[in-house]
């Protein structure tokens, strides 16, 4: 099989049409279809579906490049690693963290990782959902308490526990009464939060008064007094130590922990390495309060 043609093959999978992928290469249009054509008739397969305004990989193609993208790329960062006399981190590092943890704690860790690391050209996006590492091209993702996935390993980095927590001017209820409550996202039909606390387990009924579409505007919103809150507990630490804000209990349920995932290949890349080891550097136990502290630096 040509090397070449393979690669050109994947450069247009991954960019997602031919143009696309001659504008990222600089590469004329008409050679990546001609190495592409010459791979089609060499395998006697179709690897893409050609329609009139978009380019579709068939089930064959998009095999093919889920099994051969990861070993060009392990080619590429060996023949670089080895021309560059050592396996210094450089190229493009791409990294999808999840809403919470970039608003409160990724600008910074990325700001020290790009100063110790300036070979590499770090992108970070911020989004909840499960993305296709392989067809969106990341390198590296961090999630929350992620489906297992055969295609990824990876590793716990942090943890975290939910606390409710409501400003001192708000008294936590008695029995058969309810608590106004600031909920995140506008499909939390939460009744009531089952909490544990110095006085035993519990139930706190609410009523959501508020509904915000992020963590930290809950926060704001319970520091202003408008409600309760169900929120990680290092984001409110600091308040609690304060006194402005007053902790009613953790609530019951499984503890949040927070995965970096990458392709499972036998070769990781030196900027994959490097930033993992700067996760462990930074969160050396992974504890909350490790995160709390990082967050109130």
């Amino acid at each position: 099989m040509d090397l070449l043609a393979l690669a050109d093959f994947n450069l247009v999978a991954r960019h997602g049409g031919f143009g696309r992928a001659a504008r990222a290469a600089g590469r004329p249009k008409a050679t990546l279809s001609r190495r592409v054509a010459e791979l089609e008739a060499t395998l006697d397969l179709r690897l893409f579906e050609r329609g009139a305004r978009a380019l579709k990989l068939t089930q064959e193609g998009r095999a093919l490049y889920e099994r051969t993208g990861a070993l060009l790329t392990e080619l590429d960062e060996t023949a670089a690693a080895i021309a560059s006399g050592g396996n210094r981190p450089r190229g493009s590092l791409r990294i999808s963290a999840p809403l919470l943890f970039s608003q409160t704690a990724m600008g910074k860790l990325a700001a020290a990782f790009a100063l110790r690391y300036p070979e590499v050209r770090l992108e970070i996006t911020t989004e909840d959902r499960a993305v296709d590492m392989v067809e969106e091209a990341y390198d590296l993702v961090i999630r929350v308490n992620p489906d297992p996935d055969e295609s990824l390993v990876g590793r716990i980095f942090l943890r975290d526990r939910l606390v409710v927590v409501a400003s001192p001017d708000l008294e936590r209820p008695t029995d058969n009464v309810v608590a106004p409550a600031v909920v995140r996202g506008a499909g939390d039909r939460t009744k009531a939060w089952d909490v544990t606390g110095p006085v035993g387990r519990s139930r706190i009924a609410v009523d959501p008064v508020l509904r915000l579409s992020s963590l930290v505007m809950v926060r704001d919103a319970v520091r202003a007094g408008v409600g309760a809150g169900c929120l990680p507990v290092s984001l409110v630490s600091h308040d609690i130590a304060a006194g402005t804000l007053v902790h009613w209990g953790d609530v019951d349920g499984p503890e949040i922990r927070l995965w970096t995932l990458y392709p499972s290949r036998r070769l990781l890349s030196a900027r994959v390495s490097a930033f993992l080891d700067f996760l462990k550097e930074a969160f050396p136990m992974g504890t909350p309060d490790e995160l709390a502290a990082y967050l109130g630096t």
